[in-house]
C-alpha cells in the first residue's frame, strides 16, 4: 500500500510539474541545466540526469527544451525502473502534443514502460512461472504496440512492437490457460470449457489454444456430453 500510494504521489508531482529537485539542482542557465542532463543520459547515469531534467521542466514549462526535456524524462524514467513517473509523463506529453513528429516513439514506449509494469523482480530473478498474476498491464501494453502498428506501420519501432506483441499475447494466452485450469481443479466445469473456448477465437495461434482443448475435453467428458467430446477430440487430432 505504501509502494502504490508514493507512485501515485510522484506521478502526481510529475503532472504538476513540481519537483523537489529544484532543491538540490543548481540555478544555472538552462542551456547549461540541459547540456550537464545529456551528459548524464549518455553516461547512463539516470539519476543524476532525471534530477537535472525535472529541475528543467519545472522551472521552465514553456521554455525552449521543454518537449525535448519531457522526452528524455520518458527515456529516463522508463532506464530508472520509475514506471508510474514514465507513465504519467507520456500521458501529459501525449495531451499536449497529440501530433507531435515523434508520436510513435512515445507510443512504443508506453508500450515498453507497460509492459515492464508486467515484471516482477523477486519472479524473475527465481525464474518463478508468473502466468496467473493480472494480466492487466500487459493488456495495455499489447494495445499500445497494435496502435502502434496500425497508426504508424512505417515506424522505425513497428518491427520490435510486432516481435512484442507475439510475446504479450502468449503471456495473454497463458493467463487465460492458467484460469481454464483453475477452473477445471475446481470442477467448474461449464467456467473451464467457456475460458477454454476464449484461448481458442482469442489466441487461436498459441501454444496455450493448444493445451486448452485438453481441458475442454476432460470438462466435456465429466459432463458427459458425447457430442463436443467427440469434435474435440477431431480437433485434437488436427493439433497435435
Amino acid at each position: 500500500m505504501k509502494r502504490l500510494t508514493l507512485s501515485a504521489l510522484l506521478a502526481l508531482a510529475v503532472l504538476t510539474g513540481c519537483s523537489s529537485s529544484d532543491e538540490i539542482v543548481p540555478d544555472v542557465p538552462p542551456a547549461e541545466l540541459y547540456s550537464d542532463a545529456q551528459l548524464s543520459l549518455q553516461s547512463g547515469n539516470w539519476i543524476n540526469a532525471i534530477e537535472k531534467l525535472e529541475a528543467l521542466d519545472s522551472r521552465y514549462p514553456f521554455g525552449p527544451y521543454s518537449e525535448q526535456v519531457q522526452l528524455d524524462l520518458i527515456y529516463a524514467y522508463y532506464k530508472n525502473d520509475d514506471l508510474a513517473l514514465g507513465q504519467a509523463t507520456i500521458d501529459r506529453f501525449t495531451r499536449l502534443n497529440p501530433t507531435h513528429e515523434k508520436a510513435d516513439w512515445v507510443l512504443y514506449m508506453r508500450g515498453l514502460t507497460m509492459m515492464a509494469q508486467d515484471r516482477n523482480f523477486m519472479h524473475d530473478l527465481f525464474n518463478i512461472e508468473r502466468s496467473d498474476r493480472d494480466p492487466e498491464p500487459a493488456r495495455a501494453a499489447f494495445r499500445d504496440f497494435k496502435k502502434l502498428l496500425e497508426r504508424y506501420p512505417n515506424s522505425l519501432y513497428a518491427a520490435d512492437a510486432q516481435k512484442r506483441l507475439f510475446a504479450l499475447k502468449n503471456r495473454l494466452a497463458n493467463y487465460e490457460l492458467a484460469a481454464a485450469d483453475f477452473y477445471l481443479r475446481r470442477e467448474a466445469w461449464i467456467a473451464a470449457i467457456n475460458r477454454s473456448q476464449n484461448i481458442q477465437r482469442t489466441y487461436p495461434d498459441t501454444e496455450a489454444a493448444r493445451q486448452s482443448l485438453d481441458i475442454m475435453l476432460q470438462a466435456y467428458e465429466e459432463l458427459g456430453l458425447e457430442e463436443p467430446i467427440n469434435r474435440t477430440k477431431q480437433l485434437i487430432e488436427l493439433n497435435p
